[in-house]
């Protein structure tokens, strides 16, 4: 049987709060869902988003980095600190090719990528602007990250839409397995410019409402897209023995993963079937299921058939979350793996807010208000757009 890999540190970034704020408001059911102000979006069908506040962010690091990084790498740098603080890891006093960096991105840097057009453009240098893009597109989570906590060791970036922040935690476990004694895992990711504003649209998957309490929706007959939103969550990741030895607080241990690709109900349902299989777990032991939750009719009917095939008719409660946060891409699956945890620790499963669930379904949704639950194993599911399915079982 191979090693156990466990999670000893939460760093979370989101629209409705940073840190443990986070699962306060999640639990009082706040959103942060509201009227994007980065940029004048009066012009886009789409007008609401998942914010985080700037100063909320940005206090929580060193003032010589703020002009020197660009708004994603902020996010990500405040929620690997906070991760690396609450698993009580001092990168400096370890080995620094022991410990490495597992990422994933969505889209890239489209906020860095739109300010070198813009400065660069009146030089004649957009082939410039479009190389460091992509050069920044790989390197920016996991580069920054290493280099502001000397973790030399295997590191890389996972490119799978928004079942990214699921892979790369994936893939983190794989590399503890494989000896190294540490990963810092999961996505953070932000798009809330004007040019990723524009690429959002084109998806055809954003929710056009103006009040914030119906424009996501998800399993409701009255879905019609999702809130693009911006965060997500980064995890310590080390192997059981390790945290044992030093002594350290588990949230829990990845206990199975499986990814496969297929749009099509099949392709999510054997995900899940195959995540249970690699735990060495049966349908009943699962306790929860976090919902990827499209909020796009012909989407969640293929999410909610495969969870009532594999755990039949309202055969466990399910939960979205992420209705308070709208979507994140890479990162909203790494946050939701984080509310997982979380959920475990407080035995309490977290609400979908504003839903009313539409009875076809066949889902036991939890909504309006926590539910307290004897909790001991989670599924975390988590789609991309093209066929990506991610499906991890974690437990306490």
């Amino acid at each position: 049987m191979s090693a156990s890999v466990v999670v000893t540190g939460l760093g979370v970034a989101a629209p409705n709060g940073i840190g443990e704020d986070f699962w306060t408001a999640t639990l009082a059911g706040k959103s942060g869902i509201g009227r994007l102000t980065r940029f004048d979006a009066s012009r886009y069908p789409a007008r609401l988003a998942g914010e985080i506040d700037d100063l909320t962010a940005e206090e929580h690091l060193p003032s010589r980095l703020i002009p020197q990084t660009d708004r994603v790498t902020r996010l990500s740098l405040v929620a690997a600190d906070r991760a690396l603080a609450d698993a009580r890891v001092r990168p400096a006093e370890l080995p620094e090719f022991s410990m490495g960096v597992s990422t994933a991105s969505s889209a890239g840097g489209f906020a860095f990528s739109q300010n070198e057009l813009r400065n660069l453009w009146s030089k004649g240098s957009q082939y410039v602007s479009a190389y460091q893009s992509f050069a920044w597109f790989y390197a920016v989570n996991t580069g920054q990250i290493s280099i502001r906590h000397g973790m030399k060791g295997p590191s890389g970036v996972v490119v799978t839409d928004q079942a990214g922040g699921l892979d790369a935690v994936a893939q983190a476990r794989r590399q503890i397995r494989k000896g190294t004694s540490l990963v810092v895992a999961g996505a953070v990711d932000a798009l809330l410019c004007p040019w990723g504003w524009v690429g959002l649209h084109t998806s055809g998957r954003l929710s056009t409402a103006e009040e914030p309490a119906r424009a996501y929706l998800p399993f409701d007959d009255r879905a019609a897209g999702h809130v693009a939103g911006e965060g997500g969550a980064l995890l310590i990741v080390e192997s059981g023995a390790s945290a044992r030895a030093r002594g350290a607080e588990v949230y829990g241990e990845i206990a199975g993963y499986a990814a496969t690709f297929d749009g099509r109900e099949p392709g999510l349902r054997k995900a899940v079937e195959l995540a249970l299989a690699d735990a060495g777990a049966s349908p009943s032991d699962v306790d929860v299921v976090f919902a990827d939750a499209a909020a796009e009719p012909e989407l969640d009917r293929v999410e909610a058939e495969a969870i009532t095939k594999v755990f039949g008719a309202y055969g466990v409660p399910v939960t979205a979350p992420k209705t308070m946060t709208g979507r994140l891409y890479a990162g909203g699956a790494a946050l939701d793996l984080a509310a997982a945890f979380l959920a475990l620790r407080e035995s309490t499963i977290p609400p979908t807010l504003h839903t009313e669930l539409a009875e076809r379904y066949g889902l036991d949704l939890v909504v309006s208000q926590p539910r307290p639950a004897r909790l001991r194993t989670a599924l975390v599911l988590a789609r991309g757009h093209g066929g990506f399915n991610s499906a991890m079982l974690v437990r306490s």
